[in-house]
């Protein structure tokens, strides 16, 4: 099920509060703690608070301090966005939600304002984030100004526009609609919309528009003459007062407001008079403009009246008074209670609750996206910190990286080489290292060298290892750091930048060995994809596994998959789909297709398939119509090395997916591999999934 869900919207005052302030208070009545979320905000001023959580937080006395609702503002997305830094803020938004979500049963996350910004790049952005924090979103379009073709034609275009960008709809909500266009409106998108869409269409209410007295004196400024406790007022309609008293009376309206310059005495009281009778509709307020206040004569009078509307002064003329207020868009703020009930109510009345409970606890997200998985590798390894070792200690990628593991505080950290050389080179790179917090040891000069030597020759004695090659072997980094793993003395061993893969792995497979059952070290790589993550395997290892190894290689990887958070969908690939294809390879691949079904039956497997067939639905379907696999694979396993390796690269390369690994399967303790070309980054993130798979 879903903790959190996502309210989006297409365009600015849409009515988000009607949603945001209905579905609290609804899950207030199913959980304890409810959380809110803003990722960007759009305040006013530095100084003054969002509305919406003002409003939230305090009407329904949620727990939450302010700052823990919002991730980042508009003006600081917006630099990041405009510098191609999206997935800096991505990153940001993820992690602030994450603390949020794991403090509360359930969090309503409320997207951007439209504010300030393009609205192709605004709606764009709330995709991802959506996409990201793996949420289904209600998705609301407002029908202010709109015909029923237009709002029709909205509805089902940013619909498709969420969908194309793997955003689950949970319900359409069309507010502010005109009431005589309503049940056309919702007919139409009925017969449009499939059945696990919820359609809400609301008409557009007067008193959930107006804005009040209040927001207009925020507006405005000006000085307050008489009515503070009064400024709850809505304004549903407002005049210039420029006629005569007669014709002036004629126009008033219920909840009126009455802009008129500071010298129209005669204006003035008339109105006032109107709002104490019987026979005249109630008069919200007034602004008097042009900075002319009233004569004493006129003010002694008010003060003496029993009933004072809100009067407000203010320096701008009039026209220029009229044409701000006319642009005032109201919002529901925490001292409207009767908006907020009637929010409340117009949810309850046009949103069918129980659907929507339904609908959230059964969502399923489709996938695991990039960002997402990065931060659950951080969370994952944080949660049971390991000792890891680095034995290539001179290199300065390899420093870059320990000193962002150590100041993440993720895990413990050896790194071999000369201690003097190892903290001299850091300090030129600008990331120093505290001895006090990281383990620096020269294997040839370490208290351990005699040990390990010893043990070795124990274990290799039967192979011809002679005590003296024994120690001549542990002065090499990567047998000494596969000794500190098989002895305990550390729980994985990153390398690979400087030496070769036969150099990193040879001691672990000659001491630290394979897991029972397990007769073929393979490896994968988690490929970061713009909308996905996948695990392609085995591109680092293997030459030319036969049609057994193939099946082994198929089931540690579906079982990685799953250990990292991906449900397993597998692909064995092959240059021909289903029966369509003869040959010795594709005979190989479909041999172990079948040894998988046989070992492994809970998996989905499907093999012979190619690449095209295995990720695009389209052709999948085309092609293996029925296969719970084709077009979705999640898991694609590569016939022979060659084409793993140069499809992984050509992947990351063509599309700018971020390789993670590769990551060994099938040791008794976790050692892994770099790329002689990695980055710091690709050393980063094997260390943690190295700590990770120890805790396993």
């Amino acid at each position: 099920m879903s903790k959190a869900v996502f309210i989006a919207t297409a365009e600015p005052y849409s009515g988000k509060s009607v949603v945001t302030l209905g579905l609290v208070h609804l899950l207030l009545s199913q959980a304890q703690k409810v959380g809110y979320f803003k990722p960007i905000i759009t305040p006013l001023s530095a100084s003054q608070p969002d509305a919406h959580i003002e409003t939230v937080l305090q009407h329904f006395q949620l727990p939450l301090a302010y700052p823990d609702t919002y991730a980042t503002t508009g003006q600081e997305a917006l630099h990041l966005t405009e510098t191609g830094r999206v997935g800096e803020l991505l990153d940001t938004i993820i992690h602030r939600f994450k603390q949020l979500e794991a403090a509360h049963d359930f969090v309503v996350v409320e997207g951007t304002d439209f504010v300030g910004t393009g609205l192709a790049l605004e709606l764009d952005l709330n995709w991802q984030v959506a996409r990201n924090l793996s949420i289904p979103a209600i998705l609301l379009i407002s029908g202010l100004g709109k015909t029923v073709e237009q709002l029709v034609n909205m509805a089902l275009s940013i619909r498709r526009d969420a969908l194309d960008s793997e955003v689950q709809v949970l319900a359409l909500v069309l507010n502010r609609v005109a009431p005589e266009q309503a049940d056309e409106v919702r007919a139409r998108l009925r017969d449009q919309l499939p059945p696990d869409t919820q359609l809400a269409v609301i008409p557009e209410n007067q008193a959930l528009r107006s804005p009040t007295m209040q927001e207009i004196h925020d507006q405005l400024g000006g000085e307050l003459l008489f009515g503070a406790d009064q400024l709850t007022n809505p304004v549903d309609h407002f005049i210039n007062g420029s006629m005569q008293v007669p014709n002036f009376l004629l126009r008033l309206e219920e909840n009126v407001l009455i802009i008129t310059p500071g010298d129209r005495a005669d204006l003035i009281l008339s109105a006032l008079q109107a709002n104490m009778s019987a026979s005249y509709p109630r008069v919200a307020g007034l602004v008097l403009t042009s900075g002319y206040r009233p004569e004493d004569s006129v003010l002694r009078l008010i003060e003496g009246l029993p009933v004072a509307v809100p009067m407000l002064l203010v320096e701008s003329g009039t026209f220029q008074t009229t044409t701000r207020i006319g642009s005032i868009q109201a919002r529901i703020g925490p001292q409207q209670t009767k908006k907020i009930r009637l929010a409340i109510q117009t949810f309850e009345r046009h949103l069918d609750a129980p659907r929507l409970l339904e609908q959230l606890s059964t969502f399923a997200p489709r996938g695991l996206t990039p960002h997402m998985f990065q931060y659950q590798l951080l969370q994952w390894a944080r949660s049971q910190r390991k000792h890891i070792v680095l034995p290539e200690g001179n290199d300065d990628r390899v420093l870059r990286a320990a000193a962002r593991l150590l100041e993440q505080d993720v895990v413990s950290l050896t790194i071999l080489g000369d201690p003097t050389q190892i903290l001299a080179a850091a300090k030129r790179l600008g990331r120093p290292l505290d001895p006090q917090r990281v383990q620096l040891l020269d294997p040839a000069r370490s208290a351990l060298f005699q040990d390990f030597a010893e043990t070795l020759f124990e274990l290799r004695r039967s192979k011809g290892v002679t005590l003296e090659m024994a120690r001549d072997l542990m002065t090499d980094v990567s047998y000494f750091g596969s000794m500190m793993v098989y002895k305990g003395l550390a729980d994985g061993m990153v390398s690979g930048a400087v030496h070769t893969t036969q150099h990193t792995i040879r001691p672990a497979l000659q001491f630290i060995k394979t897991r029972p059952g397990v007769s073929v070290v393979s490896s994968v790589f988690f490929m970061c994809l713009p909308d996905r993550v996948a695990v392609f395997g085995d591109c680092a290892v293997n030459p030319n596994p036969t049609a057994e190894q193939l099946a082994e290689i198929a089931i540690s990887s579906a079982d990685s998959s799953r250990r990292f958070g991906i449900e397993p969908r597998v692909a064995m690939l092959s240059y021909s789909s289903g029966t369509s294809g003869e040959g010795a390879d594709v005979d190989k691949v479909r041999q172990a297709t079948q040894l998988v079904r046989q070992l492994r039956p809970d998996l989905l497997v499907e093999g012979p398939i190619q690449y095209d067939a295995a990720v695009d639905p389209a052709v999948g379907q085309q092609k293996l119509p029925g296969s719970p696999v084709a077009g979705q694979a999640s898991v694609l396993i590569f016939p022979d090395l060659n084409t793993g390796n140069n499809t992984y690269k050509a992947v990351q390369r063509e599309t700018g997916a971020l390789a993670i690994g590769p990551m060994l399967q099938g040791l008794n303790k976790p050692v892994n591999d770099l790329s002689r070309g990695c980055t710091v980054d690709d050393i980063y993130n094997t260390v943690l999934l190295t700590a990770i798979q120890a805790q396993g």
